[in-house]
């Protein structure tokens, strides 16, 4: 099977994650404003509503993250593996995934909790380049250093879902060792991994630029119709930050017209990156996981490669030590 007819025939599980992540968005943003509403037409105390309600937006958004979206995302990452690896899907796809993480509900819950650890100690990897920009100092470094670790950070994701599809792959062994493996197939052959790493940022610059800069004119347009009720929202934080003695609030608060670009612009930042994640993102990994798998199965790492990886970086023994 090609790259594209593997992204094509696990398709439908981004439009599921694309769907329970936009819930989780609508509680996120629909929580806080709610709470805006009624707290403030019941005691003039819209604020302190607004940030009752963004707390249980987020608590809720996170576990609708954690327990499904992950769960959708494991399924989709589990037949995308099969596809490369076996060169064949089943027909029912979503169901056929849905019963792989079913079936391995313990072990997938297990890789989410030692995902950070990964994650840790590839930065313990990445801080010898971040040095580059720490030398340099100044502004001119500080941007350096930012730039590379936003590149780390999503070279890190990729990571992490390489791993989990290598976990799936690997079904005779704990999921500790096989996450093992796959960091330690990732670190060996990061440039093989990686030929097409040009698309990758690419890709999500271009996508972030026409799809996030579309969204942001969305958002305004509604919001520009609303003045009321960014003059309210203004009005309700200048007033609590006069009452707690905060005098270093941002210029924008104080116009409703910038506050309500700048919600424009993180809304538009949240449900692009929601839509990139699910349907963009799909096809650069499955091309990555390709690459990832053949590599794997060439050479599987042995305990002489987890050990030169360990004197790099202390997290990855502490996670070879934990052994879940």
């Amino acid at each position: 099977m090609t790259n594209f007819q593997v992204y094509k025939k696990t398709l439908p599980f981004s439009f599921i994650q694309f769907l329970v992540s936009l819930g989780a968005i609508v509680v996120l943003v629909g929580c806080p404003v709610l709470g805006f509403i009624i707290a403030n037409n019941a005691s003039d105390k819209g604020l302190i509503g607004l940030v009752i309600g963004l707390i249980l937006g987020i608590i809720l958004s996170i576990l609708i993250n954690y327990f499904i979206v992950n769960r959708i995302k494991a399924g989709q990452i589990a037949m995308m593996t099969k596809g490369v690896a076996d060169d064949e899907l089943p027909d029912h796809i979503v169901k056929a995934g849905m019963e792989e993480v079913k079936g391995r509900f313990a072990k997938i819950t297990a890789f989410f909790v030692v995902t950070n650890l990964i994650k840790g100690a590839f930065r313990e990897l990445g801080r010898g380049i971040n040095r580059l920009g720490t030398a340099l100092g100044g502004n001119t470094g500080n941007a350096i250093t930012s730039a590379i670790d936003s590149a780390i950070q999503v070279l890190l994701s990729y990571l992490c879902d390489c791993c989990l599809g290598w976990v799936m792959y690997r079904k005779d062994q704990g999921v500790t060792r096989s996450a093992c493996e796959g960091a330690v197939i990732f670190f060996k052959s990061g440039k093989t991994l990686f030929r097409n790493i040009g698309r990758i940022f690419g890709m999500g610059i271009l996508s972030f630029l026409l799809v996030g800069g579309g969204l942001f004119g969305i958002f305004y347009l509604i919001f520009s119709t609303l003045p009321a009720v960014f003059t309210t929202l203004s009005n309700e934080i200048v007033e609590f930050a006069t009452r707690a003695e905060i005098t270093d609030m941002p210029e924008f608060i104080h116009n409703p017209t910038m506050l309500a670009i700048v919600v424009a612009a993180v809304g538009a930042i949240i449900l692009w990156s929601t839509i990139h994640s699910v349907v963009g993102r799909p096809f650069i990994l499955v091309g990555v996981l390709r690459n990832f798998v053949e590599v794997g199965k060439k050479d599987i790492p042995t305990d002489a490669d987890f050990a030169d990886l360990e004197k790099k970086s202390p997290r990855f023994a502490k996670l070879i030590n934990k052994g879940i």
